[in-house]
């Protein structure tokens, strides 16, 4: 079996695991309306030790991100859910790349991209990228910004603390190594997140982001189903997501040529958020 068929097999097993949230928000610097929380479980919110998955998300206005702060007893801040949408000044909004890099389509991506002066997040796996550092390296030119998605693709609920650590250590590394920087931004595969996954990524200094428009691309809809996800869940604030790999992601390759000029038409403004120290 083939790596795209392997991941088009755990993304259909685990589909429930990335059912779309709503689109909300305003736009430029990502934000939670809750400080980052401590290693403890929360008081409030779903239990810290399950699993969140995407549906059970709150869209809520959101305040300031930056590297995990760290509190006076000398512990790190983490936080108990992922960042979801961008705050900020007009019709702003993010798009996002997962799975790559490939070089059948990033490419094409990275091309449509710079032909609209636009930029993106990409969240690459370790296993995709370290064969691929050329590209990474033209992300990082180009002034996209490269995420951690850990190296395999794997459910991280089902893993242990050392495998995740494995998972998204290796991945920083790659990174590194091609960007000249590790990633500060970190997203769970399937968007299925637990307590291990946020402490770990925040001790690697990276902050979790999700998305608040899922194109369902990965499902291969068709190009037209999937400009159409975009352009009806456009709003300020959204974060969008597509993929660059994984799969045959031909549609999600066209469907960016044509929902992008109808995005900058229409007046927003596409780009990935400041690192904003706080």
């Amino acid at each position: 079996m083939t790596k795209d068929q392997l991941l088009t097999r755990r993304r259909v097993l685990t589909a429930g695991a990335v059912a779309a949230v709503g689109a909300a928000g305003t736009a430029a610097l990502l934000t939670t309306g809750q400080e980052p929380a401590p290693a403890a479980p929360p008081a409030a919110g779903p239990p810290a030790h399950r699993a969140l998955k995407p549906s059970a998300y709150r869209l809520e206005p959101l305040t300031g991100y930056g590297p995990p702060r760290t509190a006076a007893h000398g512990r790190t801040l983490v936080r108990h859910e992922p960042l979801l949408r961008v705050n900020g000044r007009g019709r702003t909004m993010v798009l996002t790349f997962d799975d790559g890099p490939d070089p059948r389509y990033t490419p094409d991506i990275l091309k449509t991209l710079r032909e609209h002066d636009v930029r993106a997040m990409f969240f690459v796996c370790g296993e995709m990228a370290v064969h691929n550092k050329d590209l990474l390296a033209e992300m990082t030119e180009d002034g996209h910004v490269v995420g951690n998605h850990t190296w395999s693709h794997p459910l991280l609920t089902r893993l242990g603390r050392a495998e995740i650590r494995s998972q998204m250590e290796r991945t920083s590394e790659v990174v590194e190594d091609a960007c000249g920087e590790a990633p500060v931004w970190f997203r769970a595969p399937y968007g299925a997140w637990n307590r291990a996954a946020f402490q770990i990524g925040a001790d690697l200094g990276m902050e979790p982001l999700a998305w608040t428009v899922d194109t369902l691309d990965w499902m291969t809809p068709g190009t037209r189903s999937i400009v159409d996800r975009v352009e009806r869940g456009a709003a300020p604030g959204v974060v969008v997501l597509s993929h660059d790999a994984g799969g045959d992601r031909s549609q999600s390759v066209r469907a960016l040529r044509d929902y992008l000029p109808e995005l900058l038409d229409s007046g927003y403004h596409v780009t990935v958020p400041t690192r904003h120290y706080t």
